[in-house]
């Protein structure tokens, strides 16, 4: 499994497929490959899919526990420039999502197409603090702890409560990007929710794709946070998301 170095990074990805580059930006509390797990088949047949671990996430090394929204957008352009890849498909969830808004905001000739999932383009500290490292031993979530422990003991050598920290800082303050900014994002995008997504549903990705000329939304009926994962709707979002990046393809838009 390939890691690259990026700055004070040992950056982890995985890497499957031949086509155009589509990179996969995971949410939080994850990494690349899991929370994209049911991607994997239907995007390598056409796409080069790039899965990696955020600072702080997975397998992804630093010295330094301290990230943020704002400097996961500065690695995943590092990334790019690392693998000379001048432009790429983004497809983000959650965390990512708001990697992906970032991106195309400050990015823009990067980004040849954005898809969001799970982000309603601005901070919501919605239920955060049941993610406080206290709060999580306090009502006995020793589950929840042990796949902390587990999913991300390289970044974090063993150090969840750090962890879980950075991850409900960000949380309460990112995205935090203006309506003007938002509103500058010129690529092709699609933004997606769950219906019964308690942080975005329908009234929110309306508003969001309200401000970004262009783009599309799509509602995933029952939906949750995650409908594009196993036991939700897996096939429907990824043919929505297929069909949206093959009519935006990057030799066809140069």
């Amino acid at each position: 499994m390939p890691y690259i170095q990026i700055d004070d990074l040992e950056l982890f990805y995985e890497k499957m497929g031949v086509g155009e580059p589509v990179i996969f930006l995971h949410s939080g509390y994850s990494r690349g490959i899991l929370a994209f797990a049911s991607q994997l088949l239907d995007f390598q047949k056409n796409y080069t899919c790039y899965y990696p671990d955020f600072r702080g996430h997975g397998r992804t090394r630093c010295e330094s526990l301290a990230w943020s929204t704002p400097r996961l957008m500065d690695d995943t352009i590092r990334f790019m420039d690392a693998l000379h890849i001048a432009r790429a498909h983004l497809i983000g969830y959650s965390l990512g999502a708001n990697v992906g808004l970032y991106c195309s905001v400050q990015y823009p000739t990067r980004v040849a197409t954005l898809t969001t999932i799970g982000t309603a383009g601005f901070a919501d500290p919605t239920g955060v603090e049941q993610f406080e490292p206290e709060w999580l031993v306090e009502h006995g979530k020793h589950e929840t702890i042990q796949q902390m422990i587990e999913r991300h003991e390289d970044a974090h050598k063993g150090n969840w409560q750090e962890h879980m920290r950075q991850a409900a800082k960000d949380w309460r303050l990112y995205p935090r990007l203006s309506i003007e900014q938002l509103s500058s994002i010129g690529c092709p995008s699609l933004f997606i929710t769950g219906e019964h997504d308690p942080f975005v549903g329908e009234a929110k990705i309306k508003y969001l794709s309200s401000l970004v000329k262009g783009s599309r939304f799509l509602v995933v009926q029952e939906g949750s946070h995650r409908p594009h994962m196993l036991r939700e709707s897996p096939l429907y979002v990824n043919d929505s998301i297929l069909e949206f990046i093959g009519s935006n393809r990057i030799s066809g838009s140069d």
